[in-house]
C-alpha cells in the first residue's frame, strides 16, 4: 500500500500564501492522480484541487484564482500553492490517491485575520 506525507502547513495572516507537499512512497513511470482534499472541525471534507497524472489539474470554486497544483514526478511529490489565503480556508488538508485508495494523514492551515 503507498504512503502518502503531506506537510507545509502552518500558520499564516489571511492573504499571505502557503505551499503544501504531497509525497507518495511509491512511484511509477508517469505518475499518480492525486486529490487534495480539507476539512474544518464540524465540517464535511470537501474537495479542494486534483493533480491528474496526465499532468492536467481541476479546481474547486473554493480554489480557483488563488490555489494551484503542480508536481515533481521524480520526487513522488504534488504541491498545492495557496495564495491568497482566507479565513474560511482555514482546514486540516489532505491528499488521497484514487489509484490507491490512500490518505495522508493531513497538515493543519489555520489562517487568521
Amino acid at each position: 500500500q503507498v504512503q502518502l506525507v503531506e506537510s507545509g502547513g502552518g500558520l499564516v495572516q489571511a492573504g499571505g500564501s502557503l505551499r503544501l507537499s504531497c509525497t507518495a512512497s511509491i512511484s511509477t513511470s508517469s505518475g499518480d492522480t492525486i486529490v487534495w482534499h480539507r476539512q474544518a472541525p464540524g465540517k464535511p471534507r470537501e474537495w479542494v484541487a486534483t493533480s491528474f497524472a496526465t499532468g492536467i489539474s481541476g479546481y474547486a470554486e473554493c480554489a480557483k484564482g488563488r490555489f494551484i497544483v503542480s508536481r515533481d514526478n521524480a520526487k513522488n511529490t504534488v504541491f498545492l500553492q495557496m495564495n491568497s489565503l482566507k479565513s474560511e480556508d482555514t482546514a486540516v488538508y489532505y491528499c488521497f490517491s484514487p489509484t490507491w485508495r490512500a490518505w495522508g494523514r493531513g497538515t493543519q492551515v489555520t489562517v487568521f485575520s
